[in-house]
Parts: C-alpha cells; sequence; structure tokens
C-alpha cells in the first residue's frame, strides 16, 4: 500500500530510534520537543512513540486540537442556539459532549433539543435547505483544514439563496499560537513538530517567520510512526547543531506553498481576527471572521440570544496543559473526576485531545 505500509516498517522504524540515539550522544540537558497537531499526539501516544526515545529528547503536546482550544463560552452560545424551538444545530462529532458552564450539547439533545451530527458542511446546508422553517446553525470550529469546506458551504448557500443557514464561527489559524508560546518565558520550545493537515492547505513556507523570528527548528512531518521518528530526528539534529531550520519530511503531501484553490476559497469568505485560545488566552490576528459579504450568514448577528456568564470548571487543568506546561497525569482530576465517560475538560472529550489519548495509549 502505497504511503501506508512502508510508513509502519518495524525495521525502518528501529534503525531511526538507533540513529536518534546517536545523534544525541554527548548532548548534555534535555531538548523539548512540541507537537501541535492532534493527530499527531494520538499518534505519538498510538505507537509508544516517547518510550522509544532517548532521555535528552522530550516530547510535549501543544494547542493542536481544535476542539480544546475553544472557549467555554462558545459552548454556551451553542447551548442557548440549542434551546431555540426553531433552530437546528448541526455540528462534527466531536463537540457534542464538550462541557459548557452549566450544560453541554449532549444533555441539551436529551432534553429534545434538534441537534444533528454531520461530517460535511455541506450536509448542514441541505438540513437547512429541507428545513426553510427553521435556523441551521453549523458550528465553525477548526483550523485551516476545516475552514475552506465552511467557507465553501457559504459560497453554496449564496449560489443556492438560502436564508436560513447559518454559521457560529470559532475558526483559528497556525502558525500564530506556535509563535505565542515560542515567546513565552515560562515554556522554552527547543522545536516545533508542525502540523501536517494544516500545512498542506497553508504550505510548509508559513512557518518560516517562525524560524526567522525566534530561533526555533520547524519540521512539518506526516503521521505513520516512520513519519514521526524521521521528523524528530531532523529537529533533534537541528538542536544538537545549533541550527534552526525550516524542513519538510511530508514532501508527499506538503508544498512549500500550499493549497491555492483551499487558500483562495478562505480568502474570499474569511478575514483574520483576534481570538480567544481556550489556556492561551487572547492572540492576535490569529482567528477568523466572516468578511463583510457574508455576514447574513453569521449566527451571531442575525440570530442573537442571552448567553449565561462563561464558568471554568474548578480542577480543570486543560488550559495548562494546552500549553505544554503539564502533562495529563499532573492534572488532579486525570482519571478520577475526568474520565472519557464523564469529561471535565475538552482535552478528554475530543479524538485528538491530550487527556484523551494519555486515557487512552498512556501505557503504551
Amino acid at each position: 500500500m502505497k504511503y501506508g505500509s512502508e510508513y509502519r516498517d518495524p525495521e525502518l522504524a528501529k534503525a531511526l530510534v538507533a540513529a536518534i540515539a546517536r545523534d544525541v550522544e554527548g548532548f548534555a540537558g534535555q531538548m523539548t520537543l512540541m507537537e501541535v497537531c492532534g493527530t499527531h499526539t494520538m499518534s505519538i501516544y498510538q505507537h509508544g512513540i516517547r518510550s522509544l526515545l532517548p532521555a535528552q529528547v522530550r516530547l510535549i503536546s501543544g494547542p493542536g486540537c481544535p476542539v480544546c482550544v475553544t472557549p467555554i463560552g462558545y459552548v454556551d452560545q451553542a447551548v442557548a442556539y440549542a434551546r431555540r424551538p426553531d433552530t437546528i444545530i448541526t455540528t462534527f462529532g466531536d463537540m457534542i459532549r464538550v462541557p459548557g458552564s452549566t450544560s453541554n450539547l449532549q444533555r441539551e439533545k436529551a432534553q429534545g433539543a434538534d441537534i444533528r451530527i454531520v461530517y460535511s458542511p455541506l450536509d448542514a446546508l441541505g438540513i437547512a435547505e429541507k428545513n426553510p422553517d427553521k435556523s441551521v446553525v453549523f458550528l465553525g470550529v477548526g483550523f485551516e483544514t476545516t475552514a475552506p469546506t465552511v467557507a465553501g458551504s457559504l459560497i453554496e448557500a449564496e449560489k443556492r439563496g438560502l436564508s436560513n443557514y447559518y454559521v457560529l464561527c470559532a475558526h483559528k489559524t497556525m502558525p500564530t499560537p506556535m509563535a505565542a508560546l515560542a515567546s513565552d518565558p515560562e515554556l522554552k520550545v527547543d522545536g516545533y513538530i508542525c502540523p501536517a493537515h494544516v500545512s498542506a492547505v497553508i504550505g510548509s513556507n508559513a512557518y518560516q517567520a517562525l524560524v526567522d523570528d525566534y530561533a526555533v527548528p520547524c519540521v512539518v512531518t506526516g503521521f505513520e510512526p516512520v513519519d514521526m521518528l524521521r521528523g524528530i530526528q531532523l529537529l533533534v539534529r537541528q538542536v544538537v547543531a545549533g541550527e534552526a531550520k525550516l524542513e519538510c519530511e511530508y514532501s508527499r503531501i506538503v508544498k512549500p506553498e500550499g493549497n491555492r484553490t483551499a487558500q483562495a476559497i478562505l480568502e474570499r469568505v474569511f478575514e483574520p481576527c483576534d481570538a480567544d485560545w481556550r489556556g492561551v488566552g487572547p492572540i492576535p490576528a490569529s482567528g477568523l471572521q466572516l468578511r463583510a459579504a457574508y455576514q447574513k450568514f453569521n449566527a451571531l448577528s442575525a440570530l442573537p440570544v442571552e448567553v449565561e456568564e462563561p464558568k471554568e470548571h474548578e480542577g480543570c487543568l486543560c488550559g495548562e496543559i494546552l500549553k505544554g506546561k503539564i502533562g495529563p497525569k499532573d492534572c488532579p482530576l486525570f482519571r478520577k473526576a475526568c474520565t472519557p465517560e464523564y469529561p471535565v475538560g475538552a482535552c478528554m472529550v475530543s479524538s485528538e485531545g491530550t487527556c484523551a489519548a494519555e486515557y487512552k495509549y498512556g501505557n503504551v
């Protein structure tokens, strides 16, 4: 299977592990490498990558899960819309169980709210077309990977003349938060494992400013075990040599310029805005909002609702975990009050969440 089995070759993986060990011989101290992609997080845990690396190499997880970095106030807003009798909420599955201040969408659905899981924004568009007497709100959460599909649904909604389709937008962008973490004096990141899905859209060149401005090595890496180990090796070699470069291990998918078609769709529908990241806080120009021409699809302005005051859950340390300052086991709620069956924080809910990965694969 091309680009599948060959990147799970045990002998090649063993050779890379041995090569990394040789590369760090004589290196004093410990280097910290951060991944900022939820799929990378799951891959690292699933394949036991941490256990294969020498003591000098430390992997930490950053804000790579879009559901996890969505503020609790956004969930409260979605819950408020779900309580409107004339409104249908459409969402990807990961959002359904994310806790808000006092409720979540799963609980609202159990109490009669019309909440539907979809696999594409175009599915939500179809629901709007079939229910002209209802307001259909799609929960627009995600990075540059999913944002083009939402933009495409709005272009199509305009073509079809739909006036009952809306987006509650919370899209965020990379690599702006990576720069914020690179400048955090409490967190020393020696190298970034750059996100693969996002990079397929924005291109590997998008990280050059990180290298230039913060002298932090950046490597775009795929998801298979050999991808991960080769990407880590490239970073390790840069750190040991005292270099900071931009490299792309995932060149079979990611191009320097990215996907121009997807970028054009994003540019047409969205514009940059300041955004609030759970745990990290407000980051200028790190979000996407609808341009003036598409404001009629903005749920916030078109469908005003009263929203409760956001309240974080006591004891939940998702914010510190998302910044890479602590791991899931450092949270006093992990595996106790907070489990996949009864999650307290978003990091335990999402399939890309660090706590969910630790809970499922922590002993691998």
